[in-house]
């Protein structure tokens, strides 16, 4: 392994996106590890979900596959779109291919209210156990689309910028007759936490990627762009209402004025708050349209997290920085651990972040692994998909793919 270098001062954000550069921070390097090691790193954490022992992508026949949430025996949208995405970056196209076609086929809605939205729970041989959507799902599927449009073009049997335009049209022609909606609050212009009236009114902190609207503003040819780009502004803004001042942390659930909603009991910043660092630094990495704010959230949410143990914070907090009096559970197991999906996105927020600690982070996801806890405990499926996230943001490798011509 090689020696970490120990000057700060070429450690810090960028002042510029990918949108404008075409230009990624490859953290790893600047820390002083090798690029070979770099890539043979990335390599075994994407095997880790796609092909080892601990899988949780199953190839189905001879052109599907899904990606399954192996604790809660399902397949969901969020899992499917997220595969996508690594798929697309990665340019691994069969596996790309392979997701959509069983997301199409089992997942999406053909007709009825629900057209064109994706079930956000499914069981792995493809019968729902859920008929309503997750307002991310689309997000993500959505981008991975344009972005698979842009890499491998429209005519090796998926015209995929199509199927993504079908995504967006059928959203924005629903009007909540049938009692479904866009997956976008029409009147606050933000992303809503189910499309449908149970979720229309309110968000998750979580499903806010304000980059995503700037991708779907230059690519999606819909002629929304004006739109999306206010959809970006407008996300931005709302995150700002959203996380505390102090310690960076928010709530899983809230309302778009930025006020907490106990939606499954008393919210805080649990897991899929998790994603918010990494979101924040996916933005930041991109459009670095607020990069002041962004700099300064990034630092916080890291220091508190430093204040709590480097090694031993937990990952359910108040959004005040004290231990709820009741912890969720997940997969059938409660407790306040130190898991590594929250160790991968508080290092991916090093993009954005400066502080003294930042490198710690850093090393931390570098020396994580992936495995059971000492109560039995664990989760391949969305540790394992946080993890890799971030080591693709942290090596370079997640980006705003361009159209190759």
């Amino acid at each position: 392994m090689a020696v970490m270098t120990s000057c700060k001062s070429d450690f810090k954000p960028w002042d510029k996106g990918g949108l404008e550069t075409q230009q990624y921070r490859n953290v790893f390097k600047e820390m002083g590890y090798s690029q070979a090691d770099i890539d043979a790193k990335l390599n075994s954490v994407f095997e880790d979900v796609f092909i080892g022992p601990n899988k949780c992508y199953f190839e189905v026949g001879d052109d599907m596959g899904y990606m399954s949430d192996i604790k809660n025996h399902d397949a969901r949208s969020e899992g499917m779109s997220y595969g996508m995405m690594i798929a697309v970056q990665l340019d691994k196209k069969d596996i790309f291919d392979r997701l959509w076609r069983w997301s199409k086929t089992y997942m999406q809605h053909q007709d009825g209210p629900y057209k064109g939205y994706f079930r956000w729970s499914m069981q792995t041989d493809g019968t729902p156990y859920a008929q309503g959507p997750a307002s991310d799902g689309e997000l993500y599927f959505v981008t991975s689309l344009i972005f698979a449009s842009n890499r491998w073009g429209n005519d090796t049997g998926i015209d995929y910028l199509a199927e993504a335009q079908n995504i967006l049209n059928c959203a924005f022609e629903k009007d909540g007759s049938e009692g479904t909606y866009p997956f976008i609050n029409m009147e606050h212009k933000l992303i809503n936490f189910v499309a449908d009236e149970s979720g229309y009114n309110h968000t998750d902190p979580s499903y806010h990627l304000p980059a995503f609207y700037e991708v779907w503003a230059r690519w999606a040819n819909d002629g929304r762009s004006d739109f999306y780009r206010e959809l970006a502004t407008e996300s931005r803004e709302y995150l700002h209402r959203s996380i505390d001042p102090v310690t960076g942390l928010n709530p899983d659930y809230n309302n778009f004025d930025g006020s907490q909603r106990n939606l499954f009991g008393p919210t805080a910043f649990r897991f899929d708050s998790w994603r918010v660092p990494m979101n924040i630094a996916l933005d930041y990495s991109w459009a670095c349209a607020d990069k002041e704010w962004q700099n300064n959230y990034a630092n916080n949410i890291q220091n508190f997290f430093y204040s709590q143990g480097i090694d031993t914070f937990g990952d359910q907090y108040n959004v005040d920085g004290t231990i709820p009096s009741r912890l969720s559970s997940a997969g059938g197991f409660k407790a306040h651990r130190h898991s590594v999906g929250l160790v991968s996105t508080l290092a991916a927020a090093t993009l954005a972040a400066d502080n003294e600690h930042n490198r710690e982070f850093v090393e931390r996801l570098w020396n994580s692994k992936n495995e059971p806890y000492e109560d039995g405990y664990f989760d391949a499926y969305y540790d394992g998909l946080l993890r890799l996230f971030a080591f693709m943001h942290l090596s370079g490798n997640y980006q705003v793919i361009f159209p190759q011509n």
